[in-house]
């Protein structure tokens, strides 16, 4: 193989055989590759595009380029569900537990926050104790035993995508079709799964902001996923406002256990929670309908089976024993919180989701660079909905901080971030469309 004469290949517009990836990425893997070389894959990839059977090689490639998982030994259907990212989701918080509970197992592996989005690995780092990195035993243990457990990425799984996702970062390929599904596909492959739902969100807060970048998206990663061997489908769902009423860490975290105990009822975030409840559900054939998956997932909510799943994979990750019951003792609170006033009377109509997102890191709840530290305690909770009624002065969030400088300037972003209009206007729902195997 001669990696330039791929390169030129993809470059002048051809089709890769399944051959001239594999022993690409393998190359890659093993480090025989420049950065000069990946580099201009990628780009030629970015300029030219693949076709579905090449994004397939490349995905199956990448998930085969280190240790893949087996769940033979675990007599339940092997399922995850992936977030393209957005302001507010903490869906998979609450999905797994719930799936759980319905009879499936979600060994779920999961990223930390990027740009303006919110990372389940840094929401889960907020309670103390809580290993993101557990050794292959234990990871599989807590899936047996409990039928759930959110863990963070080893270097073992798909290693060349890491390796192509760092020089896709400094060349501005990231947003390659092609690519972000070989990427998102390749460490699901790698996991073993037998089914996946994907969420994709679309609007302000989502890094695909037009309705149709997000079906083409969508549409890829089900096309190419299915044609890999796992059973998936797509939902969209609208990211133009945070879909939980809290962004930031520890607040998640405490929206989470506020959900899980039946106190986030008909809101937005438990319409999409559910729907991707009931998504898994059908796709692993343990629901014979959207309508029964969905009281499958109600029941297990309702019942505290849910809740008692959190718990149980949240200790015996080495969390408190207690979370559930005492979580104030171990989210730690910042020392500051104002609310953010609402500039005058009318309907909160529209917001810039990303500004939200970019408010929680200035306050100190993201990175802006890879080895920033996260400062877990800050954040926004208490988010009004768009669509709600607001008087001047009535709070429209509560901003949490470490210090007053940095809560006064999160609210004055805040408060200039929203719109209000005199009328009501019609806010999408939280679910847009489905795209299943076609």
């Amino acid at each position: 193989m001669i990696p330039q004469e791929i390169i030129r290949r993809k470059r002048n517009g051809g089709t890769l055989s399944d051959e001239d990836i594999q022993s690409f990425i393998a190359a890659l893997a093993a480090g025989r590759l420049s950065e000069g070389q990946i580099g201009a894959f990628a780009m030629a990839v970015w300029f030219k595009g693949m076709s579905r059977e090449e994004v397939v090689a490349l995905t199956l490639a990448m998930a085969r380029s280190g240790d893949t998982l087996s769940w033979a030994d675990i007599d339940r259907p092997i399922a995850d569900k992936h977030s393209t990212g957005g302001v507010g989701d903490n869906v998979s918080l609450m999905l797994a537990p719930i799936a759980a509970g319905c009879g499936l197992a979600v060994p779920m592996i999961s990223g930390r926050g990027l740009g303006h989005t919110g990372g389940t690995l840094d929401k889960l780092e907020a309670i103390p104790g809580y290993n993101v990195t557990p050794d292959a035993l234990l990871f599989r243990k807590i899936v047996k035993d409990v039928g759930c457990a959110i863990i963070g990425q080893t270097g073992s799984l798909a290693p060349a995508d890491g390796k192509l996702y760092a020089v896709r970062d400094v060349t501005a390929t990231v947003d390659s079709i092609p690519l972000i599904t070989a990427s998102i596909l390749s460490k699901k492959l790698a996991a073993g799964l037998q089914t996946l739902v994907l969420d994709v969100k679309v609007g302000t807060g989502a890094f695909m902001a037009e309705p149709k970048d997000a079906e083409m998206l969508a549409r890829a990663l089900v096309d190419v996923a299915n044609s890999a061997g796992v059973r998936t489908s797509a939902l969209i769902t609208d990211m133009n406002q945070p879909l939980a009423d809290a962004a930031g860490n520890a607040v998640e975290i405490r929206n989470c256990l506020d959900f899980l105990e039946g106190r986030k009822k008909n809101t937005r975030l438990e319409a999409a929670v559910l729907a991707f409840a009931a998504e898994m559900l059908v796709e692993s054939g343990v629901a014979s309908s959207l309508e029964d998956g969905e009281a499958r997932a109600t029941a297990a909510l309702s019942s505290g089976r849910a809740a008692e799943s959190f718990g149980r994979m949240v200790h015996l990750l080495g969390g408190p024993s207690d979370l559930l019951e005492r979580s104030d003792k171990y989210l730690i609170q910042a020392p500051v919180t104002k609310p953010v006033p609402a500039p005058r009377s009318g309907w909160l109509s529209a917001c810039d989701v990303r500004e939200i997102g970019m408010t929680v890191v200035d306050l100190g709840g993201g990175r802006r660079h890879p080895d920033d530290r996260i400062d877990h305690r800050v954040g926004i909770s208490g988010i009004l909905p768009l669509g709600s009624r607001v008087e001047r002065g009535d709070p429209i969030a509560l901003v949490h901080a470490s210090s007053a400088d940095s809560a006064d300037a999160a609210v004055a972003a805040l408060s200039a971030n929203y719109r209000i209009d005199e009328r009501q206007r019609e806010i999408p729902a939280v679910v847009c469309d489905r795209v299943a195997a076609l």
